[in-house]
């Protein structure tokens, strides 16, 4: 239910029009246009004919998304088929917004346009009054440019305080004191859907938008025609609109009207990753790791499940509002605070492998207990919820890959008097110093590097060692408690 990968555009990062991106044999005027056969047909049916494409060809529609396969995915390409407009709904950090942008690699690389348009004007059915004036005046002798995929997507984030002249258009004051009269076409400074003709337009968290604001899009979307300030003017105008937005009860800041929930075609419903695997692999490709010179970074399988069940414990809990949810963001900044822990702790003893451990993972807790809203009655109690279930994590995939073995020769050591202490300065070595001694729990660290898919290396037993003393800890055959030392914590028998 997430995805890996990206799209063309980010937020606030369209690419700049290709407008003047002219091919050698692309016509450049209307007459040869119409020579060379080009086809007539609105932004819909051309993402619907792509689409089609795609899915015979059995390339991937969107690329790279994961999670989706069997849900989302195919309900956004029936929307598609169907010619709808789209309306997303789902928690924050469910990618709707990068959806919408993959939607762009459906339309054509490039479509012509009348030259000098503002509203990307098809040569064949101009719709703005100085592209209608320009083919009138020169027939096939009409100019055309070429302009690119990305210069038909637009995005807009709704607040509070966009107005009509933003999505719309207004009347230009420069215009009219050029000498123009109000009731001309031509003083109006068209808005973001206007020009976005023959393109996609996406809208941002829409129960943000006014209701007032709402209402403007209502003829965009079944009349085709504008209104601005009393004037109305007649504009076939071509696109496909998608909004997302949050569930109904996550917010009080605003709603949908329903005469506009009423015009989307399709909803789709996002939703978080289901499977522990689908997390890791979009923590994987979107955490940002430096990696530094000479120091290599290698994060355990096992402490990336410890973080995706982190995140699955928290989407259950009552005691965290599911109404605003736990983003995948939350999983992906996890990773990036285990991964520095491990690279500070290099940095401090010279190893050259930056290698987290379970010390690391308790780093996590106060460093995104701001990224979690609460549904409790007793305040400070946050960050108990938020250890309650990173150890309820670290049990479910302790027993998954060490449940089944025999850890006695580590318990029998603490029995006979081991004592061993960890912190998130201890280098690897200094902390499997601790155990020579103890023959038997070499062994079994042998076999515990084996069952984690570890290699040999000092860093890799350690974490290793300090997952299985962890678990023995949590489920009760080892005390581990606090020293006077800050952030040192000590492994000894419960006897």
């Amino acid at each position: 239910m997430q995805f890996t990968g990206r799209p063309h555009t980010g937020p606030g990062r369209v690419k700049p029009s290709m407008r003047n991106a002219k091919s050698m044999t692309s016509p450049t005027t209307l007459g040869l246009l119409k020579a060379s056969g080009y086809p007539d047909r609105t932004v819909k049916e051309e993402l619907r004919a792509n689409l089609l494409a795609r899915l015979r060809s059995k390339h991937p529609t969107f690329p790279n998304i994961v999670g989706y396969e069997d849900s989302v995915l195919p309900a956004l390409e029936r929307a598609v088929l169907a010619g709808h407009d789209v309306i997303m709904l789902g928690e924050r950090g469910q990618a709707k917004s990068r959806l919408m942008r993959y939607l762009v690699d459906l339309l054509d690389e490039r479509i012509p346009i009348v030259e000098g348009s503002e509203l990307n004007d098809h040569p064949y059915h101009p719709v703005s009054a100085l592209a209608r004036a320009k083919v009138a005046e020169l027939g096939d002798a009409t100019p055309i440019v070429w302009v690119g995929r990305d210069a038909r997507y637009a995005e807009k984030l709704a607040t509070p305080d966009t107005a009509v002249a933003d999505l719309i258009g207004d009347v230009d004051p420069i215009r009219v004191a050029e000498g123009r009269y109000l009731g001309d076409e031509l003083t109006i400074h068209f808005g973001l859907v206007p020009r976005t003709n023959r393109g996609i337009v996406a809208i941002n968290e829409l129960p943000d938008l006014p209701e007032r604001i709402q209402v403007s899009l209502l003829n965009i979307l079944e009349e085709r025609d504008i209104q601005v300030r009393g004037y109305r003017i007649r504009l076939p105008l071509d696109v496909m609109l998608v909004a997302s937005a949050n569930p109904e009860d996550y917010t009080h800041r605003g709603r949908i009207i329903t005469p506009l929930k009423d015009r989307f075609g399709t909803q789709v419903r996002t939703h978080y990753p289901q499977r522990v695997e689908d997390e890791i692999a979009i923590m994987d490709h979107e955490a940002a790791i430096t990696y530094d010179d000479g120091v290599e970074v290698r994060v355990p399988d096992h402490l990336k499940e410890v973080i995706a069940e982190f995140s699955a414990q928290l989407r259950a809990s009552s005691q965290v509002n599911q109404r605003s949810g736990v983003s995948v963001r939350f999983s992906i900044g996890a990773l990036e605070t285990l991964v520095a822990g491990a690279q500070r702790r290099a940095a401090l003893t010279g190893e050259s492998v930056a290698l987290p451990r379970m010390v690391d993972l308790y780093a996590l807790i106060p460093a995104s207990i701001g990224r979690i809203e609460f549904d409790m009655l007793e305040e400070g109690r946050e960050e108990a919820v938020l250890e309650r279930a990173l150890k309820r994590a670290i049990l479910e995939v302790w027993h998954h890959h060490l449940g089944g073995q025999d850890t006695s020769p580590l318990t029998t050591s603490f029995d006979e008097g081991l004592v061993a202490e960890t912190s998130s300065e201890m280098s690897a070595s200094h902390f499997l110093g601790q155990f020579e001694g103890a023959a038997e729990a070499g062994r079994l660290i042998e076999k515990l590097v084996g069952r984690l898919s570890l290699d040999d290396s000092a860093p890799a037993r350690a974490s290793a060692l300090e997952f299985a003393l962890e678990g023995l800890h949590l489920t009760k055959q080892l005390n581990k408690e606090l020293t006077e030392s800050p952030g040192r914590w000590r492994f000894q028998s419960d006897l």
